[in-house]
């Protein structure tokens, strides 16, 4: 297994619609492997293949001790809504914000083994869940913002304070990725933070 580099807002593939698995081969198995030790590395919630640069619909995650992964996820939302939260991303380091999300989330797919899988979530889980299929559609928290939360988030975007942020995050984060070729423990910085910094 390998920690992976994360790509950051500006890459395409982060913009770029994900391709259903169709052959469930030993590099989904590796794949999906290295994206969970990616994830527990970084602390992350969870985390979309192409935030890894793989452009195919897969993603990982680990709520509140529920750890897991879903290759082709098809969510079926409930129609009201859960108290906004904020919510960050690991490929937009350093900016949050409140988001809106279904209650309730059930997502179908298979898992590395290509058994049918099955899970409703409601809360944090639901949340992380609508995010990380985001993902695999191209789309990122921040365009799920409207008025002075959309304002304020490009604002923080154009600012020197991102780019010095994210700078410093890729840098951390090559450290980490170095460490697992070389077997040496991770020299990334610990601690997960809020929910809306772990995504």
């Amino acid at each position: 297994m390998a920690v992976l580099g994360i790509r950051t807002l500006g890459d395409p593939v982060l913009r770029t619609r994900a391709e259903e698995v169709t052959d469930i081969s030993p590099a989904v198995h590796q794949l999906v492997d290295d994206m969970l030790e990616t994830m527990e590395d970084v602390h992350g919630a969870g985390l979309a293949a192409p935030q890894v640069g793989v452009g195919q619909r897969i993603f990982t995650f680990n709520i509140d001790g529920v750890k897991g992964h879903v290759i082709n996820p098809v969510l079926v939302n409930s129609e009201d809504h859960q108290p906004d939260e904020r919510e960050g991303c690991l490929s937009v380091p350093g900016i949050s914000a409140p988001v809106r999300r279904f209650r309730q989330t059930t997502v179908r797919g298979i898992d590395r083994d290509g058994n049918p899988v099955e899970l409703t979530a409601e809360g944090m889980l639901a949340r992380c869940f609508q995010h990380e299929t985001d993902h695999l559609d191209g789309i990122l928290f921040i365009d799920r913002l409207s008025g002075e939360e959309r304002r304020r988030a490009l604002k923080a975007l154009r600012s020197g304070e991102y780019s010095a942020a994210e700078r410093a995050t890729v840098d951390q984060r090559a450290g980490s990725v170095a460490s697992a070729f070389s077997k040496a423990p991770s020299s990334a910085a610990k601690g997960r933070g809020s929910f809306g910094q772990a995504l």
